[in-house]
């Protein structure tokens, strides 16, 4: 086994750790904000993206929805029937959509990240200093991929549930959808555009 494939096992069984770890300790990974769930879990699979490629990017991404499935079933918030098909309150309960939720938007998080850095990198022409740019980019697309397909899959797959939990008419359910992506999905992109390009700078370092 060739150095370099080994390295990315070990960078990968350390990425999945740190994911788990994160998912367990109490409001370090998921923080319950009685609503939904803020989660800074995304970080190191964005992390993992850009250093490892797509394909083990999409494994951390799976990892980290395996993490929303147990915490949304055993440690719920008021949207988790959107994330566990095994969680209910009184009627609204979660379905097969509830599984697409959770794990798609999550593998695409250890996906896109890659592709933009390396489109940013490409359209620099790869200049000195391009990681400036590239990695903090990479780590913002990360962010949104995740809170964008996640709210927006919940307003087109739960949109009466959503309605129903928060006790709103259906009206006024988008509008709930885009107060709670500019208070959640805002802050976890810019920690996430920050702990990408300093994280990614070392472990480059690091690796060369």
């Amino acid at each position: 086994m060739s150095k370099q494939k080994t390295s990315d096992m070990v960078l990968t069984a350390l990425f999945t750790a740190i994911i788990i770890i994160m998912a367990f300790v109490p409001y370090l990974g998921y923080i319950n904000l009685v609503i939904i769930k803020a989660t800074l879990i995304h970080v190191p699979v964005i992390i993992g993206s850009v250093i490892l490629g797509p394909k083990k990017g999409g494994f951390l991404g799976f990892v980290f929805g395996c993490t929303s499935l147990i915490n949304n079933t055993f440690n719920p918030s008021l949207l988790s029937f959107a994330f566990s098909p095994f969680y209910s309150v009184g009627d609204i309960g979660g379905n097969f959509w509830s599984i697409v939720i959770c794990f798609v938007p999550r593998i695409l998080v250890g996906v896109v990240p890659y592709f933009v850095y390396k489109g940013v990198r490409r359209l620099c022409k790869g200049k000195s200093g391009s990681d400036w740019l590239a990695l903090p980019l990479a780590g913002i697309a990360g962010a949104f991929t995740n809170t964008l397909l996640v709210m927006n899959l919940i307003y087109f797959c739960f949109n009466e549930q959503f309605a129903a939990a928060k006790q709103i008419t259906l009206d006024a359910v988008y509008g709930a959808i885009l107060a709670i992506i500019a208070a959640n999905g805002i802050p976890e992109a810019i920690v996430a555009a920050v702990l990408t390009t300093a994280v990614c700078k070392a472990l480059r370092h690091y690796i060369r």
